[in-house]
């Protein structure tokens, strides 16, 4: 991922020049400083999460934390008894685990699901997070197979046997 700071308000970006609001991020510690109980939890397993599959950029902001991978991936909202985990794919989910309208925005989706305990973060919203970081990467071939992650291993259930050979058994 292509990587720019911003001479004027020092904040990060997957994109030279990316347009945004000029205003100073946080520290993830400054974020912190004055969060609720609940949140800290939730952003370790997220960040982990995204971490693990390659280079993300976390930008602690006063209104929550954007994840990048380019562009925004998710970001996490504080409200009063949850965090907001926003999100994008380009595929609209209907879940249980949704908590607002899906929003359409430019062919893609926006998704949120409210959290106050890592542990309600399973492992399908973590094949969804994996959707959209490799979406806002732009590996749409990876993106589709965290979006079927049974195609993925009902291929790797077929036996490889080689085609140069002759089958006594066929």
């Amino acid at each position: 991922m292509e990587r720019w700071t911003c001479p004027k308000c020092s904040r990060e970006f997957g994109k030279t020049n990316q347009g945004h609001m000029c205003n100073p991020g946080l520290t993830v510690a400054e974020y912190f400083a004055t969060a609720n109980d609940w949140e800290r939890p939730v952003f370790d397993k997220v960040a982990e999460h995204l971490r693990g599959l390659g280079d993300v950029i976390v930008d602690p902001l006063a209104i929550g934390i954007l994840f990048k991978n380019g562009p925004m991936l998710c970001e996490l909202r504080a409200k009063k008894k949850w965090t907001a985990l926003g999100f994008f794919l380009r595929r609209r989910l209907t879940s249980n685990k949704l908590s607002r309208k899906v929003a359409d925005y430019q062919g893609k989706f926006f998704h949120v699901i409210n959290v106050d305990d890592p542990a309600d973060i399973d492992d399908e919203i973590l094949a969804w997070l994996t959707e959209a970081y490799h979406i806002a990467g732009g590996n749409l071939e990876a993106a589709a197979r965290a979006a079927d992650p049974a195609s993925s291993a009902a291929d790797d259930d077929q036996p490889m046997v080689p085609d140069d050979i002759d089958d006594p058994f066929s």
